[in-house]
């Protein structure tokens, strides 16, 4: 699990903090960098294929690795894809070369959320529930490591090549990316060597889907994806035509905008599929047993009321992190500290403080509760946001690690108190499928907000929106009151 957590921490980085300095140095402005980190929405929306990766089997490979490895070797060589594919990509150069990147990253980001839908999965099935609590930690162990690879490895490495904001170095960057790609073969030769789960191996002889049934599935699942991209690209053209009528160029409509086009997209593969469910095309016990009876056991446990409140909360609850985050590194750039000075500080001092903020955050979850904890967080989040005003102000080393710690520090206690809260949630009957919808839940729209972070920060300024990224957490705190009077937790 160690090794797996590895495989699994390594893509996401690649996505995140160091394709934007490389986007920065190659002379893009904050707000087409920032825009970059919507590559990782397939993170968000991994509960729609959960089920297909479930069950759907691949062939010949299910036949030689079974269900679980079958499609966990998939994702991991469509990462390794999906990473040279960026490196040969020169983002300052002119033409469509943006658009080739931007593809790559929406495809590591699609490999990156399947494999971790299956390592979710092989966890669970592969040792009892004793045994779950120290997979866990050595799964959340590799992780940070592969993040510190693809984190400080990624800049070190670059920076030891030549590349600098001011002095861009193409080559610098490719061989880098490339040198990440090579590290996939941890999850790659891993795959190979395990076993798959006697967990897995029953469910399949239980199961007496047809071929044919796969198919179809698998069919009307494509038929859904060109349908969604359609919608939300005709969109596009519909502005286009609109433009003299409709000014969208702040980020508060820009955001408005794109959240109202991601559902009509949404709603119209909703529609589709209810009328290729109407003709026959889908087998419904399948649709039924992945994906409704999850959704529909979720809401009959808490009631409509209390279950709409939760989903509300954990939708918003890491909107402040994650906005901050996606332009923290741009702006650590643009304070002139160097990519070995972020490695350094960031991507290794401060992971290992987040780790250590996970531990006190654990402790203080059993100590306090989870539902006071979480208000704690909150509270921690906000203000430790506000420290950015001061290194923006005061760019020395000694300010930069102090805010790194702070900031680190209180991602580890409300990641902990967070990951506590959905795990209290989760069926055990529908335990990977409503565990996907919430983890993807939580940061679908703190994404979409994300990738106009840079837009923000180019109208309004570092300090005007590290002010706006703290006070975001004013509505999740009054939110939290409203649900702890309709919800019992299990603590």
């Amino acid at each position: 699990m160690g090794l797996l957590g590895f495989s699994a921490g390594l893509p996401i980085l690649l996505i995140f903090s160091s394709l934007s300095i490389w986007l920065r140095e190659a002379g893009l402005d904050k707000s087409v960098v920032t825009m970059f980190s919507w590559a990782a929405l397939g993170y968000s929306f991994k509960f729609v294929w959960a089920p297909l990766v479930d069950r759907l089997p691949l062939p010949l490979l299910k036949t030689w690795m079974g269900q679980r490895r079958s499609w966990l070797l998939l994702s991991q060589c469509l990462i390794v894809v999906a990473i040279n594919a960026m490196a040969w990509v020169n983002p300052a150069e002119q033409g469509n070369t943006l658009i080739f990147m931007a593809l790559a990253a929406v495809l590591l980001g699609f490999s990156s959320a399947s494999q971790d839908i299956v390592i979710d999965a092989y966890r669970i099935e592969i040792g009892n529930k004793s045994e779950q609590g120290m997979l866990s930690a050595s799964y959340a162990a590799g992780y940070r490591i592969g993040m510190i690879v693809a984190g400080a490895g990624t800049l070190y490495v670059a920076d030891y090549l030549g590349t600098a904001l001011g002095n861009y170095h193409y080559q610098a960057w490719r061989s880098t990316y490339g040198l990440m790609s090579l590290f996939c073969l941890v999850g790659i030769i891993t795959t190979l060597c395990i076993k798959e789960p006697l967990a897995s191996l029953e469910q399949a002889k239980r199961r007496n889907d047809s071929t044919a049934d796969y198919a179809s599935v698998f069919a009307v699942f494509i038929a859904l994806v060109i349908s969604f991209i359609a919608t939300f690209n005709s969109i596009d053209y519909l502005l286009e035509l609109m433009i003299p009528f409709i000014d969208i160029s702040s980020p508060i409509l820009s955001f408005i905008f794109e959240v109202a086009r991601l559902l009509f997209s949404v709603l119209t593969c909703l529609l589709l599929a209810f009328l290729l469910a109407r003709i026959g095309l889908i087998n419904t016990n399948f649709f039924w047993e992945g994906y409704c009876h999850p959704v529909i056991a979720f809401f009959d446990e808490h009631g409509k009321q209390s279950a709409w409140l939760i989903l509300c909360f954990i939708a918003f609850f890491r909107s402040s992190d994650i906005v901050l985050g996606v332009i923290s590194n741009v702006f650590y750039t643009d304070m002139g500290f160097s990519k070995t000075d972020i490695g350094n500080a960031v991507k290794t001092f401060g992971v290992l403080v987040t780790i250590l903020g996970g531990f006190i955050g654990g402790y203080l979850c059993i100590r306090l509760g989870i539902m006071r904890m979480l208000w704690y967080s909150l509270l921690v989040v906000m203000l430790t946001n506000l420290l950015f005003i001061l290194l923006f102000f005061n760019q020395n080393p000694f300010m930069l690690y102090s805010v790194v710690a702070a900031d680190n520090l209180a991602g580890g206690l409300a990641t902990t108190a967070f990951i506590a809260f959905l795990s209290s949630l989760v069926d055990l009957r529908f335990t990977a499928m409503q565990y996907a919808i919430f983890s993807s839940l939580m940061t679908l729209l703190p994404k979409l907000l994300g990738g106009y972070s840079g837009t923000i920060v180019e109208q309004l300024g570092y300090v005007e929106f590290f002010t706006f990224s703290s006070l975001i957490c004013l509505p999740v705190m009054v939110l939290l009151i409203f649900m702890r009077r309709h919800f019992d937790i299990r603590e």
